[in-house]
């Protein structure tokens, strides 16, 4: 019987690939239902399916229509695919078949919300213009990587009517990290929130390394070996934090965040929001005003020693260095569009505080995460490994459904504290 459901199947790939090269090969289509049936059989053939479909469309993808780029984020599962051209599988089963068959590791995002959706969490935002459509990590990740994401849970919003017309829609709170699995899906590394193109690029690399020697080994060996790595890798960490701390005459190490008082309660969303430093840039002033109104939990609290962390930061500043396609894909989502003067203050702005969350991220989260492999502590399972950092570093644990932005203490005057239910 499963001998016969290969063959179905294998059959059935057969027989989609001659159906688009057939319809498709001789022109592009140019209407939207046709762009969309498109898109739907060549999202079966993965990878190459993506492929077929840039090639067919090499002249329109220069300047694509609306219609061409809602059909390209369907076939890659992602949004803004025309920058980065990146085929992800939301489908955990396929990408360790497509890895085993490549002999490629899994990089898998676990995000907010959807990446193939505007509003997911800021920090996948940020990696869909950061990241992947920088030139040198697309073309790293199409060569050497197998893409897939899961959603952890919906990304909270939150909408500002203005009451004339005008309405500001933002998500207010989350963060991502990215796996690094091997083809059975087991955890090797893992990449947590948002790190400068550079430094993200030198942490693929390394894991793509890690896991060919992970993966020639056996049994107990391999764990042996996941132990020793992140023991290394946590010593050059510590060992780089010093070097750091040296150079700028630093005697009093910086701590990242205040943190609750009550461990019985649950993190509050600023002070989650406190971790990544770019999303709390646009996050902080409705977190400020929400909170306020929804708990008696004090004001959004200020990174503490943000100053000493700011000076480690430029030491890195190039690993933050945005590439030209990132900047046009920038520039193309803002409000502003077209204005230069605009675009390199805001692009100014994001490499500081993307600069700032590569150094704490690789300093105070990533070296956590070592921790935890060298101890076995959970790593062996990547489920079981996100509920803890999503807990743990991230400070948004699945046991709090309000994602800290809801509080039994406060009292709100509105009725029902504001819940609403559909």
């Amino acid at each position: 019987m499963k001998s016969r459901l290969i063959t179905t199947a294998i059959a059935s790939t057969i027989v989609t690939i001659a159906f688009v090269q057939t319809t498709y090969n001789k022109t592009s289509a140019t209407k939207p239902s046709e762009l969309t049936q498109q898109a739907t059989q060549l999202r079966k053939q993965g990878p190459q399916g993506l492929e077929k479909f840039l090639n067919i469309h090499a002249k329109e993808l220069n300047n694509p229509s609306p219609q061409m780029r809602e059909a390209l984020d369907a076939l890659c599962q992602q949004r803004d695919c025309h920058a980065s051209k990146l085929y992800w599988y939301t489908d955990l089963e396929q990408a360790k078949a497509a890895a085993k068959t490549s002999g490629k590791p899994i990089l898998s995002l676990r995000l907010l919300g959807r990446l193939d959706q505007d509003l997911s969490c800021a920090n996948s935002r940020f990696f869909r213009v950061a990241l992947y459509p920088n030139s040198e990590i697309s073309k790293y990740l199409k060569q050497n990587y197998i893409l897939h994401w899961q959603t952890v849970r919906s990304a909270p919003k939150v909408t500002v009517d203005f009451g004339d017309g005008r309405k500001l829609e933002r998500t207010i709170t989350g963060n991502s990290i990215h796996y690094i699995l091997d083809s059975a899906g087991r955890p090797v590394d893992a990449i947590p929130g948002l790190y400068g193109p550079q430094a993200f690029l030198r942490q693929l690399v390394d894991g793509e390394k890690t896991v060919k020697e992970y993966t020639k080994l056996q049994g107990n060996a391999r764990e042996s070996f996941l132990r020793d790595y992140h023991r290394q890798r946590l010593a050059s960490v510590q060992g780089q934090w010093r070097t750091d701390l040296a150079k700028l005459g630093i005697k009093n190490p910086p701590r990242l965040v205040e943190m609750p008082t009550n461990n019985n309660e649950a993190p509050s969303a600023p002070t989650a929001g406190t971790i990544a430093v770019s999303k709390m840039r646009v996050e902080a002033p409705m977190l400020r005003n929400i909170t306020s109104a929804t708990s008696n939990q004090a004001a959004l609290r200020e990174i503490t020693d943000e100053a000493t962390w700011q000076r480690i930061a430029q030491l890195y500043k190039t690993d933050a260095k945005l590439d030209k396609n990132s900047m046009a894909l920038i520039d193309a989502k803002r409000f502003q569009k077209g204005n230069t003067e605009s675009l390199q203050r805001v692009v100014g702005n994001f490499e500081t505080a993307m600069a700032l969350d590569t150094v704490r991220n690789e300093y105070m989260l990533h070296s956590q995460i070592h921790q935890w492999f060298m101890r076995g502590n959970g790593t062996s399972n990547v489920n079981v490994l996100n509920e803890k950092v999503y807990a743990e570093l991230f400070l948004t644990p699945s046991s709090d459904p309000w994602l800290g932005l809801m509080s039994s203490e406060g009292y709100s005057a509105i009725d029902n504290d504001g819940i609403r239910k559909k």
